[in-house]
């Protein structure tokens, strides 16, 4: 079942409006959810098919030869000379093979040189032919407010049901550990020794500003006093 509505489209360019029911990868699928919803009744005017992120695919068929564009180019004359031929058989009266045949063969021919010169024309810069579509990554089904929950409930059947507009949104993610701060312990000043003290000079070893050999005082002896007599 086609897609049909009442409603006129707007002259410019308008976003859509309504909430996102349902969401499909391609665009059979996002038909086949309004082909289901018109078979329940339910009113399509209020459903919109909207396509994101679009992309121009181009893709390649074959090779381009000089037999394969001779060839395209007398099939494509020959149909317009069959059709200009029996047109004027038609017109005629008599004679109407005679000139179905003379049409297709004098169209193929100008069809065939036309092809061959416009591909010499292009220097071998397009060797292939190719069919370009524009196509969606996402197909989204939008409703209108007051009936998007009824929609829901009907394409719950075919699957790719959504809860609301946009995409969904992905979990938050947790902020970082704080990381721990280093403790700045205070530096230990080195504790100066004082240095050598000099040596003490054994005995016998001159001091320190005094030729060696010289002299060396030597220490007086204390007198001894004798004993006290105990004090009666």
């Amino acid at each position: 079942m086609s897609l049909s509505g009442n409603t006129r489209s707007p002259r410019t360019p308008t976003l859509p409006q309504g909430e996102t029911v349902a969401s499909y990868a391609t665009y059979l699928e996002a038909q086949k959810a309004v082909d289901h919803l018109s078979d329940k009744e339910f009113p399509v005017e209020l459903v919109t098919i909207v396509g994101t992120d679009l992309r121009m695919v181009e893709r390649v068929m074959g090779r381009l030869t000089y037999p394969r564009v001779a060839l395209s180019g007398f099939a494509s004359g020959a149909w317009f000379g069959i059709s200009f031929g029996l047109l004027i058989g038609l017109l005629a009266g008599d004679g109407l093979g005679v000139t179905v045949l003379a049409g297709l063969l004098i169209g193929g021919a100008f069809g065939l040189l036309f092809a061959v010169v416009a591909y010499a024309f292009t220097g071998g810069r397009r060797d292939f032919t190719s069919s370009s579509q524009i196509v969606a990554t996402t197909y989204s089904v939008l409703c209108r407010e007051e009936k998007a929950h009824q929609a829901r409930q009907l394409l719950a059947e075919v699957g790719g049901v959504q809860s609301g507009w946009g995409r969904p949104q992905s979990a938050p993610v947790a902020p970082p550990a704080p990381r721990p701060q280093a403790v700045h312990q205070p530096v230990q000043q080195p504790v100066h020794q004082p240095a050598h003290q000099p040596a003490q000079p054994q005995p016998g070893q001159p001091q320190a500003g005094q030729p060696w050999g010289a002299p060396q005082p030597q220490p007086q002896p204390q007198p001894q006093q004798p004993p006290q007599p105990p004090q009666g």
